[in-house]
């Protein structure tokens, strides 16, 4: 098993170069190497001979596009450089760069594609700091209206390297090479559709530099929790495996519940129990089979469910109701200090009233489960919280606050938990985003949890798990196909 994948965000990613540099490794040949890294992924993209259009920038992007240009060159490549500005307002390395290169410099406003094979885009990269305009837009619209296979430079043109955000335009790639390690913007929506294959080359910052200076910040992979799998052993027994707790709304609104407790037990809990409102037994008790069955009539009989100890993990929320008993059950279970996950109705029934979580959960493992909606509810009147544009920082805020694990959930999910550490998830698709989706990834982390496995690691392991059993069905995937899906998924993990 190889280390967790390192996530860098810009202002990290400078950090470490400032480091490799301190540590005797120059500003000019880490741009070397970045520029052969360049030209080395174009070839992949072309065949010798074909004409390659460079657009180069004012900064340090422009200078790898230039190291790239004079090697494509000397490699028998047809090179075509751009330049967006005056080649005397390069400075520093850049500028040492540009010296290299032997050919002509055109004006990047005046580029001409209609011969060209393939464009590099090394305009703009980390360091972008504002919506792009001007000459700059008109660059990148002329770049992605040519029809030509684009390679960015470390990141697309005109893509908020923190956030993923497009500023103003963004250069549309077909491929993408950044350094050392991705950047968020290369996992987080809608940069990660900008950014096409994504490669990452190694130019000589070692990890212990890039852990330093990042080291809180992953992609969601197996690498990341796969060792906090639980495997049984010869003498393990169904009460070792822990027992997950579902609460079921009434008559009308069992299936949630339902569909938590099958993943649950999909996912390895040794026993999983539906707690029904009395009204609800029945319907509960025709559906379901190896998942118990138990009367709870509200927080009371949540209470009461709660004596036995043996019920280590609960579910609140799918389908449960937006009211004050789904609250009063919420505060139930925070008193019990049992592992909790919270989502759907037992979020919505906290609407603007978050500062009663604040500090609740953290004594017992919890994980929230927000979708986007959801989570601005919950956060009504937090602008601490809701006003970063980076999803990451939301989650990262939104976890310290009631000290529990968040799961914003979307195409680019974010796993935050309390002490900073965050996972960006990658591996989902569209055919998720299905009525019940949701309920089955509570009982999937719940049942992680009831096996002790840590909050955050439940979390990023049940996330993925969750997305790639939906993308080994594909199109016609319903929520009742995600838990039969799931022991295949676990066979491929745990081979």
């Amino acid at each position: 098993m190889t280390a967790p994948e390192l996530v860098l965000t810009p202002s990290e990613m400078k950090q470490s170069d400032v480091e490799a540099i301190a540590c005797g490794l120059p500003g000019f040949e880490l741009m070397r190497r970045a520029g052969r890294a360049v030209a080395d992924s174009a070839e992949k993209l072309v065949s010798s001979g074909k004409r390659i259009a460079i657009v180069a920038g004012p900064g340090q992007n422009g200078g790898d596009g230039f190291i790239a240009a004079a090697i494509l060159a000397e490699r028998g490549h047809r090179v075509s450089l751009f330049l967006l500005g005056s080649q005397d307002r390069l400075r520093g390395d850049a500028a040492e760069a540009a010296r290299g290169w032997a050919g002509p410099v055109a004006a990047a406003e005046e580029a001409s594609f209609a011969d060209a094979h393939l464009i590099v885009d090394a305009l703009f990269g980390t360091g972008l700091a504002r919506d792009l305009d001007g000459a700059a837009r008109h660059v990148v619209d002329r770049m992605n209206g040519s029809g030509l296979p684009i390679l960015a430079v470390d990141l697309p043109s005109g893509i908020d390297g923190d956030t993923g955000a497009v500023r103003g335009i963004a250069v549309k790639a077909a491929r993408t090479v950044t350094f050392a390690a991705r950047k968020p913007c290369h996992l987080l929506m809608p940069g990660r559709a900008h950014c096409g294959e994504v490669e990452v080359a190694d130019i000589g910052i070692g990890r212990e530099i890039l852990a330093a200076k990042g080291g809180h910040l992953f992609a969601n992979h197996p690498d990341l929790w796969l060792r906090a799998l639980p495997q049984p052993g010869l003498s393990s027994h169904k009460y070792e495996r822990g027992h997950t707790l579902v609460a079921s709304g009434g008559a009308t609104r069992t299936g949630a519940a339902r569909l938590a407790a099958r993943a649950a037990l999909r996912i390895g809990s040794g026993l999983v129990t539906v707690a029904s409102p009395p009204e609800a037994l029945g319907v509960n008790a025709a559906h379901l089979t190896a998942v118990m069955l138990r009367g709870c009539d509200g927080p009371e009989g949540l209470h009461a469910i709660l004596q036995d100890t043996r019920l280590n993990a609960l579910v609140l929320g799918p389908a449960l109701g937006v009211h004050a008993g789904t609250r009063a059950m919420v505060a139930v279970a925070v008193h019990a200090r049992r592992h909790l996950v919270l989502d759907a109705d037992a979020l919505t029934s906290f609407e603007g009233l978050a500062s009663e979580l604040h500090g609740a959960f953290r004594h017992a493992p919890t994980v929230l489960t927000p979708h986007g909606g959801e989570f601005n509810r919950l956060f009504k009147g937090h602008a601490d919280i809701l006003d970063p544009e980076s999803k990451i920082e939301r989650a990262r805020r939104a976890a310290a606050y009631p000290g529990a694990v968040i799961v914003l959930k979307g195409a680019d999910t974010v796993i935050a938990a309390p002490d900073g550490r965050a996972a960006i998830n990658e591996n989902g698709t569209p055919y998720l985003a299905t009525a019940g989706s949701g309920d089955t990834l509570c009982g999937l982390i719940a049942g992680l949890m009831a096996q002790n496995v840590p909050a955050f690691e439940a979390a990023c392991a049940g996330v993925w798990i969750h997305a790639e059993a939906g993308r080994s069905f594909g199109p016609g995937l319903i929520a009742e196909d995600l838990a039969d899906l799931v022991p295949g998924v676990l066979r491929e993990l745990l081979k």
